[in-house]
């Protein structure tokens, strides 16, 4: 039966591994348009053809297609293999999916039938004593490696023959007669004295199937009776090693009192043995059921309970077994395991795993719109940047998107599938910066982690770290970028090691970095090393040809925030969005954008004029733009100059805000100081 299947996907897949065995199936070929196909790869490991045009396929195979599994789902598809094959049965996706439930569970069962034989033949081969099994006709069906060393033949000479011709003086054939077990016999194998136990083995309707014989050498039993002789020897040896593991063990009687505990016990319940030993099971349960108790109660053994131990209240998890001498229940042994240390690193597992969600870019150069010749040199720039591991400056006015070129040079460069990690320079004081940078050992400062931290350049290792506003960056941390940048190492602080990094830089400014430099407050070597490609990102008042292509944009992007069905925006609109300055660029663009959108009507979907806010003039001046004249200030309050002092301040940092639409980067230059003196200014009491 000849088969092609039409889609590599995860349904492929299933269906290709479910086949490919089978003795009556012939897959001719897998189909799928995606190279990168999970069954584009399966197939090429089984042989089997591959190709991405089906239709291609159909005209060059030599022999008559029988069935067709449409795997992909799409009706177009499945209609056009009906046409190109109408002899063949063409199975299709809505079909397929409905097979693949039982396909699913058939080779689920398979699967776990396979595995558990492997665990069986795992288990008979381990096991020293030989096991040779015969079917309901006396034919050997089972020969474990224990069992070719005693009889001396290998298994392949042994397998499927009559047992008599194999064992001449076995009793299997009278067990397989009569149905009766027999145990600890001895018999002579060759020249070799054994003790065998033959056992009948029988069907879910009481039917002998057949025999299976355990034997082992009499010198091993000899040998095992003297060491039981010397009881006193094992026990010394057993406390041994039960006073030297690493998991703690505690061992009751049957009355459920404290017999043996080792000091992996005390060490992690912080109980001492005279607070254990002779005392009732439960002295050392801080929260659950005693184990013991339940164990030494029902007589069956209890595994992975979860119960918090000790004057700590540590979690734990217990298994408890019970102690059967000669059949008869002499107490119970419990082995506790410490799950507070694995409980602490999967924690830190979810918090790294969270913070590699967190160093991912999201945005490339197809998300940068606008054709203005400015903004194309800016885009063509970057690009030409992300082909080589040099440092990137960005230039820009606040809201120009800065970040997202930073996102899009990375995703585009060699380093796209390592981390991008990102941190605002602003937003940190000095020591935290530092800290958040290059890491810090373990003791380096009060509040320090156990073990250290490392820091955003390791973290970053390997991919692209880049450092938003790095003109507020203080000279102090400076310097140590500065070093970082030219020995490609760093040292954590309260460190004395360098470790080495593999981080490629892009930085980001709206400061003059070279009047800084000018000043003093930028180290003129760090801006060399910096500058070495600077890409300057227009402002939108310069590029206001772009204004309706990313209007346009932005309303997509809003219309599924706001619930709205906003499809164009009027020529009226554009041309008075094309009339304003524009201080806030794109970003202030979007909030434009967005409170018009929610003053919109549901059932409006073209963006007018009138819906804007009143943009018809260009940005007034700081006062203006607060309702107030420069002579028409608000008066100060009655008081000492220095509280008259902060309420003036106060107000001038209210008009910034509200003048920069809540923007305290903008708000921070408008005043003409850095935003970390902004923030600290936020946070101090009113007057």
């Amino acid at each position: 039966m000849h088969v092609v299947i039409v889609g590599a996907g995860q349904g492929g897949c299933r269906w290709m591994e479910a086949l490919s065995d089978h003795a009556e199936v012939e897959i001719d070929a897998v189909v799928d348009r995606r190279e990168d196909a999970p069954g584009v790869h399966l197939a090429r490991e089984k042989g089997i053809r591959v190709a991405r045009d089906y239709r291609r396929v159909f005209a060059e195979l030599p022999a008559p297609v029988d069935v067709v599994l449409e795997v992909t789902g799409d009706p177009d598809v499945y209609r056009d293999l009906m046409r190109l094959a109408p002899e063949a049965t063409v199975i299709s996706g809505p079909a397929l999916r409905f097979f693949t439930l039982f396909l699913d569970d058939k080779m689920t069962l398979i699967r776990r039938l396979q595995a558990q034989r492997r665990e069986l033949e795992r288990v008979v081969e381990a096991t020293h004593d030989g096991m040779v099994g015969v079917d309901h006709t006396g034919r050997i069906v089972l020969c474990n490696a224990a069992a070719e060393r005693l009889l001396g033949l290998p298994r392949d000479q042994v397998l499927g023959r009559p047992v008599q011709e194999v064992i001449p003086n076995t009793r299997l054939a009278e067990v397989l007669a009569h149905g009766r077990e027999e145990l600890n016999q001895v018999q002579k194998l060759g020249d070799t004295e054994i003790v065998t136990n033959r056992v009948p083995l029988f069907d879910d309707e009481g039917r002998i199937v057949g025999v299976i014989a355990t034997f082992r050498d009499v010198t091993e039993l000899r040998a095992l009776a003297a060491e039981v002789t010397n009881l006193r020897e094992v026990q010394t040896l057993l406390e041994a090693i039960i006073q030297s593991t690493q998991d703690a063990i505690s061992v009751v009687d049957k009355d459920g009192r404290g017999l043996l505990i080792n000091p992996a016990y005390t060490r992690l319940t912080g109980l001492r043995p005279e607070q254990v030993l002779n005392q009732p099971a439960d002295v050392d349960i801080a929260e659950g059921e005693s184990m013991h108790l339940r164990v030494l109660r029902t007589g069956q053994p209890v595994r992975n309970v979860p119960m918090k131990v000790g004057p700590m209240r540590r979690e734990v998890l217990v298994d408890v077994a019970p102690i059967l001498v000669g059949g008869e229940l002499r107490g119970s042994v419990g082995v506790i395991h410490d799950v507070s240390e694995i409980k602490r690193l999967t924690e830190e597992l979810e918090r790294a795993n969270k913070l590699i969600r967190t160093m991912q870019a999201k945005y490339t150069f197809d998300e940068i719109v606008g054709q203005s010749p400015a903004i194309a040199l800016a885009v063509e720039q970057a690009r030409r940047a992300a082909e080589t591991p040099a440092t990137v400056l960005l230039r820009g006015e606040s809201g120009t998107g800065k970040e997202l070129f930073a996102h899009a040079i990375h995703n585009a460069s060699d380093r796209r599938y390592r981390p991008f990690v990102r941190v605002n320079c602003a937003a940190l004081s000095d020591s935290l910066l530092e800290s958040e940078l290059f890491g810090y050992e373990e003791g380096a400062f009060t509040g320090a982690r156990k073990g250290g931290k490392r820091g955003l350049f390791e973290e970053a290792s390997g991919g692209t770290l880049f450092l938003d506003e790095i003109g507020e960056m203080s000279v102090a941390t400076q310097a140590k970028l500065l070093r970082a940048l030219q020995e490609r190492e760093i040292l954590r602080v309260g460190g004395t090691r360098t470790i080495p990094v593999d981080v490629r830089v892009i930085a980001a400014t709206h400061v003059n970095l070279e009047q800084a430099v000018a000043e003093g407050r930028f180290r003129e070597d760090l801006y060399y090393r910096l500058n070495v490609i600077p890409i300057v990102i227009p402002p939108l008042r310069y590029r206001l040809e772009d204004i309706e292509a990313l209007a346009l944009h932005i309303i997509q992007r809003q219309n599924q925030a706001y619930g709205r069905n906003v499809t164009a925006i009027s020529r009226a609109a554009v041309e008075l969005l094309q009339q304003y300055g524009w201080p806030g660029n794109v970003r202030e663009l979007e909030n434009t954008i967005g409170r018009a959108m929610i003053h919109m009507r549901y059932n409006e979907t073209v963006l007018e004029a009138h819906h804007l806010p009143v943009l018809h003039r260009a940005p007034a001046p700081l006062a203006a733009s607060t309702g107030q004249t420069a002579s028409a200030w608000p008066p100060l309050p009655e008081g000492t100059l220095a509280e008259q002092l902060r309420a003036a301040e106060r107000a001038a940092i209210e008009r910034a805000l509200r003048a920069s639409g809540g923007n305290k980067t903008e708000a921070a230059r408008r005043l003409g100081i850095s935003v970390r003196s902004l923030y600290y200014k936020l946070k101090a009491p009113s007057p």
